[in-house]
């Protein structure tokens, strides 16, 4: 007679400083980026910005985002993680109070850039300050919370914003600033005590340096491929397969569910099978599901598409997380450097890819021939997997017990 297995334990997770990265994410990402894209067109239509202007603003918030995944590094060596987070909570508040005011293009400029600085430190440095007091099997799932503030914030974006701008815009701004003034004062003292600062000149060795070159590869492609699905998948729907607004807005909506459950389900998945494993996993679904509307434009299919795109625009970020944090176990102290470097190269690819997938629409008009390119990106993602064979490769649940 065969005796049932024991149950698994689930080790808890310390809600103070994971509902502090969640609201991390959810004001540098969610609400510092997101929300500016609803905005835009009543920008241009109630004379706030020409419409060029309107573009190159959303622009700077990209550029902001690279300057603060690179800085961030330093500002913890310099002033802590818990200043350094503090502050950038502060700093986006600011940017939207700041911006109910259009005083001049430069004006806004400079505090769109504001808003994506404070959003790449952000997601440099909250989850890596976090999880080293999440007991290591439910890392996986505490990261997915914490990430999971990206989609909220779309979500909340793109359903209280159009009911704000009857108050008007300046009004829209000050009560996105309201939000993330709230915010930042409630986490306040939610953030960990500051760990030793990573020494400025830490360098992996050889084999892991290789490791997490091939990473940071990866999770560019993986930018880089997404990029359609955030940026042309409503026009696609509505004029590209002629299925109307409202069902690109329902496209739109799957995509945002897709993005409040991805980050969760993804990490706890990783929880189980590790992070190495999952990540392949996921580089393969995302494939299929991309490359799915270069060859069909079914309404069934798309919204299976634009779900799966939609969980892993920010769910592969805790799975990139987990492999930094796997390929550099025995070194902690340098994670957070190697942490900085991959969201800079997920910043870098995935502005190149707009700029790069807008040129080609422009020139070709053609949808698919965009998720055939971003499906390519994607594949090779997965082929970097064969490659990284020699590097390192931890043996996912059972190094990290």
């Amino acid at each position: 007679m065969r005796l049932p297995a024991p149950a698994r334990h689930v080790a808890p997770i310390p809600l103070r400083p994971v509902l502090a990265g969640v609201a991390a994410s959810l004001v540098g990402i969610g609400l510092a980026r997101f929300a500016y894209t609803p905005l835009i067109p009543v920008l241009i239509e109630r004379g706030w910005f020409a419409a060029e202007d309107a573009f190159y603003l959303g622009a700077a918030n990209l550029a902001g985002y690279l300057a603060g995944a690179l800085l961030a590094p330093r500002g913890v060596r310099t002033i802590g993680a818990r200043a350094m987070l503090r502050g950038m909570m502060a700093l986006a508040a600011l940017s939207f109070f700041a911006c109910a005011a259009p005083l001049s293009f430069a004006w806004y400029f400079l505090w769109r850039f504001a808003a994506g600085l404070s959003g790449g430190a952000l997601m440099a440095i909250a989850a890596p300050s976090i999880l080293p007091g999440v007991p290591a099997e439910s890392r996986g799932r505490a990261s997915g919370i914490i990430f999971t503030g990206v989609g909220l914030g779309a979500a909340l974006s793109g359903t209280l914003i159009p009911w704000l701008l009857g108050a008007g815009l300046a009004t829209t701004w000050i009560a996105l600033g309201a939000a993330a003034t709230l915010l930042a004062l409630v986490t306040w003292r939610s953030w960990p005590a500051n760990a030793p600062p990573a020494p400025a000149d830490a360098r992996a060795p050889q084999d892991q340096g290789r490791a997490l070159r091939l990473l940071y590869a990866q999770y560019g492609l993986n930018a880089a491929g997404l990029v359609p699905h955030m940026v042309f998948l409503v026009d696609f729907v509505a004029r590209g397969s002629a299925g109307g607004f409202a069902a690109g807005a329902m496209a739109w909506i799957a995509f945002g569910l897709g993005a409040v459950a991805g980050p969760f389900t993804l990490g706890a998945v990783a929880d189980r099978i590790g992070f190495s494993a999952t990540l392949r996993a996921s580089l393969a679904v995302q494939l299929l599901a991309i490359g799915a509307l270069a060859v069909t434009e079914i309404y069934a299919v798309v919204i299976v598409s634009a779900t799966l795109a939609g969980a892993f625009t920010p769910g592969i970020v805790p799975l990139v997380l987990g492999r930094v944090r796997e390929i550099l176990a025995a070194a902690p102290d340098r994670q957070q450097a190697a942490w900085s470097r991959a969201t800079a190269s997920f910043a870098l690819m995935q502005a190149a890819g707009a700029y790069g997938f807008s040129f080609l629409f422009a020139a070709t008009g053609d949808y698919a021939l965009l998720f055939l390119v971003a499906a390519g990106c994607l594949a090779l993602a997965l082929a970097l997997e064969g490659v990284r064979g020699g590097a390192q490769r931890p043996a996912s649940r059972e190094t990290r017990r």
